[in-house]
Parts: structure tokens; C-alpha cells; sequence
């Protein structure tokens, strides 16, 4: 990890906040399981619902679902857009306080949300909300940057990453970071 901390230099995990967090999860949910340019199409149009704002809970609960599913949302993320302002509105899943809450008390809140998991979860955890002890063992990239930063002969486990990972607590997200990093240089 000194070598490749080097190369990429100072890590810029906590560099920003980032947008609205309901933006966030929201744009979140529409992205799974669709290409990049896929993703970025269907969330334009949705976006473009609200013109001139940003989409909030109750201005995304106040749309059909038809009008949803004609910016291209499938029937079940239709559901779970719905569900995620739903329970923002009304204050099942309160956001301000996640700021404040500790990660599994966090993790747990996000993924009562239908449509989002714990990568999810965790990803909103470690790049919004920039907590320093976050290590999404369900990435791919990540345990690839791991097999490929320790010479592993194949692609580790989660639990065999955990188990590497637990060296860097409480600091794995810095340690994430620099693994994801390791991927671009």
C-alpha cells in the first residue's frame, strides 16, 4: 500500500459533500443494473420532469406511475423510486440524521429503502457522508484493485478481503479509496 500511496498521492475521499442526498439515492436507484449511458439517459429524463428543480420527494410522489415508467423506469424501479421518496416525506428514513447516526444503525435505515442493498448503502455511506471506516466488499473493482495491489492468484473473497482489510481499520475507507485509485493509475 506505501507504493501505490505514492503513485496516486493525497487521498481526495472527503474532498467534497457532494449533492442532496435524496438526489443522490435517487439517481443511485435508477443507475443499477444499466450501462453508464443508459443510466445517465433514463435519470435526463427523468430530471427533466422537474424543470427548472430538482426532483424532491413529494414532487416524485406527485407523478403517475405511467409518467414514470415513460422516462424509461422499469415497473419495480418504479416501486422503488416511489418507496425511497416515500419514506424520506415521510421521515421513515430521516437523512439529515444519517450524518449523525453510526454505520450499522445507517446501513440498516438505507437498505430498508426496496431497491437499495448494502453496496449501495455502503458506496452512500463512504462518498457522501465520507465515513473513514467503510469497506464495500461487494464491489467488484475493489477486489479486483486488492487481487491485483497483493499478486493474489485470483479475485479474493469478501470474507477473505474483510479479513485483509482488517489491518487498515479504522481507516479502510481511505484504504478503499486508494485501492479503487489503483485501478486508474
Amino acid at each position: 500500500m506505501a507504493d501505490l500511496i505514492r503513485r496516486a498521492g493525497p487521498c481526495r475521499l472527503g474532498a467534497s459533500r457532494g449533492d442532496d442526498p435524496f438526489f443522490l439515492l435517487l439517481r443511485a436507484i435508477v443507475s443499477q443494473q444499466l450501462s453508464t449511458k443508459a443510466a445517465a439517459t433514463i435519470f435526463g429524463r427523468l430530471c427533466a420532469l422537474f424543470p427548472g428543480e430538482a426532483p424532491t420527494p413529494s414532487r416524485l410522489l406527485a407523478l403517475d406511475e405511467a409518467t414514470l415508467r415513460g422516462v424509461g423506469l422499469s415497473t419495480n424501479k418504479t416501486r422503488f423510486v416511489r418507496d425511497l421518496a416515500a419514506r424520506v416525506r415521510d421521515g421513515r428514513l430521516d437523512l439529515a440524521a444519517l450524518d449523525t447516526t453510526d454505520d450499522d444503525s445507517a446501513l440498516e435505515a438505507l437498505t430498508a429503502v426496496l431497491g437499495i442493498g448494502t453496496w449501495t448503502a455502503e458506496i452512500f455511506l463512504l462518498f457522501q457522508l465520507h465515513r473513514p471506516d467503510i469497506f464495500p466488499v461487494g464491489d467488484l473493482g475493489l477486489l479486483t484493485a486488492m487481487q491485483r495491489q497483493y499478486r493474489m492468484r485470483s479475485r479474493p473473497t469478501p470474507k477473505r478481503a474483510l479479513k485483509v482489510a482488517e489491518t487498515w481499520r479504522p481507516h479502510r475507507s481511505v484504504a478503499a479509496w486508494y485501492l479503487w485509485r489503483s485501478l486508474e493509475i
